[in-house]
């Protein structure tokens, strides 16, 4: 019967008897169908539990971190779970992006990138044929180089990837021309070189003059926004191991080039033994 022919009476509790059935409708559209379970909730990391407050603070001290720069993550950690999600985007894909390749520790007996490719002018210029790059770190140099082109710098890719057998060759040389302790300040032993990884490029000139460019200058300001960053910087020799060099750039990825300037003050060094060490301290 439609309500309109409802006898006055009926017609004044109508609304009081139909709204609290359509809110039961409405409530029943949204209970999960049977079977279906409901998703978790999102689990927000932040370091303030003792267990992964400890962790950190081993993994700071076994980094050899600065005292000011540990405090800082440190504050960081506890105050965000925004470290925690950086911490995490750098832990994943190719673990040769975060490899820890110095003086003390090398890279795996035999390592050869599986996926070398060779440069080509174009956006950049290179100082010799035959130059090659692991092709993520190839495409980067290339976003890179237009970036700076149109800036009216040109980037100039002098050496990239050193073969172990090359890297011998070259350490020798400066053994014999330098001597062993000026050597190792300029170039690693076969095996530690950071070249045998197919991420590095040195630029330009390849000496100490590269920094006052136009493409040292635009490097020093602009790289790490393309996944790029400096090894070896001015004044950190005690930490890096190598003197100074301007013109030395390792492709590391987005992430870890930003996680490097936002949290370890630029010092790729630093972060790569924070890295490190928080994936031994998961080992049992």
């Amino acid at each position: 019967m439609p309500a309109t022919l409802l006898p006055s009476v009926y017609r004044r509790f109508l609304p009081v008897i139909c709204l609290p059935l359509a809110l039961l409708s409405l409530v029943s559209c949204f209970r999960p169908k049977a079977g279906v379970k409901e998703a978790p909730p999102v689990k927000i990391n932040v370091v303030s539990d003792n267990t992964n407050s400890a962790k950190l603070d081993a993994v700071m001290r076994n980094a050899e971190l600065p005292a000011a720069l540990s405090a800082r993550i440190k504050t960081a950690a506890n105050a965000s779970p925004t470290f925690m999600a950086d911490l995490s985007a750098c832990l994943e894909g190719d673990r040769y992006l975060r490899a820890l390749v110095d003086k003390k520790h090398s890279l795996p007996t035999g390592y050869a990138p599986a996926d070398l490719v060779a440069l080509t002018e174009g956006s950049y210029r290179v100082s010799r044929s035959g130059l090659t790059l692991r092709r993520a770190a190839a495409t980067a140099l290339d976003e890179m180089a237009k970036a700076a082109r149109a800036d009216g710098v040109t980037l100039v890719a002098s050496s990239t990837y050193r073969s172990y057998d090359y890297q011998t060759q070259v350490y020798n040389r400066n053994v014999r021309e330098m001597g062993q302790a000026a050597a190792d300040r300029e170039s690693a032993k076969p095996g530690h070189s950071q070249h045998q990884t197919g991420l590095v490029v040195d630029f330009g000139s390849i000496d100490d003059s590269f920094a006052a460019t136009a493409a040292g200058r635009w490097m020093k300001s602009n790289a790490s926004r393309f996944g790029w960053s400096l090894s070896f910087p001015d004044g950190y020799e005690a930490v890096t191991g190598y003197r100074w060099e301007s013109w030395h750039y390792r492709y590391v990825g987005k992430p870890l080039a930003a996680f490097i300037d936002n949290y370890f003050d630029g010092i790729q060094q630093y972060a790569l033994r924070f890295l490190y060490e928080w994936e031994q301290a998961d080992k049992p």
